[in-house]
């Protein structure tokens, strides 16, 4: 049984631990404000730029940029090439953030190693993903982007958008897919799946046309300048969403966390309030049987 010096260390410890997570919280509140500002001002332009170069791509123009083209011509292999580009942390204690985007990730990989005709390859963004792989080498990896979240700028975006864009204007790579969380609110993140590259036309509906365009030098020249800024920017996004979530996840978590401490402080302070009332009756009965037998010895 723990006597009550071992019960006051653990209460004490379990105090220390409750400090931690709670300025940990608050360290988490204050960056995810600063995060989903940056998100939200963000997304319109993400989402426009991506609307605006998906109906920018319809019909003849795919012939014009490698980034459009779609499946392979002749001469190429029967091999499908793919490519996923997956984004976790670079820290843990935020919950379920990472292992959700590794579940998922490898999800999507057992999926395609059952086909005959796909190979896949990642590129891994954040130590988290990128330690588990090293451990479990279930696909190739390309390469590995860590420790610049705490300093994320667009520079690191447009270092993997540009990576990703030349592998498939190269033909090393027939399809892009993100794999990323998506920020909706601090207690509520989701995985999510998105096909980067080629670049799909929207689907217009029955009876009407996609938009035309006038083009000021020519669509080969602006093509060449836009879609590998369009790659950039996604990127950019899903990095932005993914912070964002990350802190919304561990601000959650710790919130978890210093609401579990205190329970079981709570639990801790009732054992050792048991502990002493059973010492001070243990005490009071040896100290009355003392006396009694001092009594009788006398008597």
């Amino acid at each position: 049984m723990a006597t009550l010096r071992d019960i006051r260390r653990r209460i004490a410890s379990v105090k220390s631990t409750q400090q931690i997570t709670r300025a940990m919280k608050l360290v988490a509140a204050s960056k995810l404000r600063r995060a989903q500002e940056r998100i939200v001002e963000a997304r319109p332009y993400c989402r426009a730029m991506d609307a605006m170069v998906s109906n920018l791509v319809c019909g003849p123009l795919r012939e014009l940029h490698p980034l459009l083209r779609e499946g392979r011509g002749d001469g190429e292999p029967a091999t499908k090439r793919k490519l996923l580009l997956v984004v976790s942390s670079d820290r843990g204690l935020c919950g379920a953030f990472n292992s959700n985007i590794i579940r998922r990730s490898t999800e999507l990989l057992r999926a395609e190693q059952g086909k005959q005709d796909v190979s896949l390859a990642l590129i891994v963004v954040g130590r988290k993903v990128r330690d588990f792989y090293k451990r479990h080498a279930e696909a190739t990896v390309r390469s590995e982007h860590v420790n610049f979240f705490d300093k994320l700028a667009y520079r690191h975006a447009a270092q993997i958008g540009q990576e990703v864009a030349t592998a498939f204007a190269g033909g090393e790579v027939d399809e892009v897919e993100l794999v990323y969380t998506e920020f909706r609110s601090a207690a509520s993140q989701r995985v999510v799946v998105e096909r980067l590259l080629p670049i799909e036309a929207p689907r217009s509906a029955e009876g009407q046309s996609a938009a035309e365009f006038i083009f000021e030098p020519s669509p080969a020249a602006i093509l060449e300048s836009l879609l590998p800024r369009h790659v950039e920017v996604q990127v950019y996004r899903a990095l932005m969403d993914s912070v964002a979530a990350e802190y919304g996840a561990r601000m959650t978590a710790m919130e978890s966390a210093t609401k579990n401490a205190s329970e079981m402080i709570d639990l801790l302070t009732i054992q050792f309030n048991k502990a002493r009332q059973e010492r001070i009756t243990k005490e009071l009965l040896e100290i009355v049987s003392g006396a009694e037998a001092l009594r009788q010895s006398r008597s």
